[in-house]
């Protein structure tokens, strides 16, 4: 369960970072077509919220600036969840997605791997992860310019989403 004492957010500097168009592009090959797609960390002009409409399917939309926050809110009617959420606190993100017990596709660090945390999650929720990974760094975009010299690997964390365990594939920047 989560903690609703917890610091759940960042609150010192920002987790802020948008994820480019060719970080997106990936993943939406393996979106159900008519599935309804919750992007929970996400505004409107979002990358995700834009390919994922471009890709035919429905979105909802939420970002904890708007009073949505993933800890509190959940949209009536969703099949699928699709997004970049902050990197800090990856347990109770993997926590809160793995309890609705429906499929998605989080991208985060690689370094989750390295944790134990991520892993227990799904182990907790007897849920298999699959991962999509990447054979370069994803460069995010933070205060309006994408930082080149990212110093992390990304990729999907996902349930019930990919066709096998693990995929490897070439980012197309």
């Amino acid at each position: 369960m989560i903690d609703s004492g917890k610091v759940l957010y960042n609150k010192v500097g920002s987790d802020e970072s948008y994820t480019p168009n060719y970080g997106v592009a990936p993943i939406l090959k393996y979106i159900p077509k008519d599935a309804i797609v919750w992007c929970p960390f996400d505004k409107e002009h979002s990358e995700y919220v834009r390919q994922i409409r471009l890709n035919g399917n429905a979105v909802i939309y939420s970002h904890i600036e708007e009073g949505r926050d993933f800890f509190e809110f959940e949209p009536l009617e969703w099949d699928v969840i699709v997004s970049n959420p902050p990197f800090k606190n990856k347990r109770a993100f993997f926590e809160r997605a793995l309890s609705f017990n429906k499929p998605f596709a989080l991208l985060m660090t690689l370094a989750s791997l390295n944790d134990k945390n991520p892993a227990f999650c799904f182990y907790e929720a007897n849920a298999q992860m699959q991962l999509l990974k990447f054979d370069k760094r994803i460069h995010f975009e933070q205060d309006g310019e994408t930082k080149k010299k990212t110093t992390f690997s990304s990729g999907y964390f996902c349930r019930d989403f990919l066709p096998k365990d693990l995929i490897l594939e070439e980012l197309k920047v």
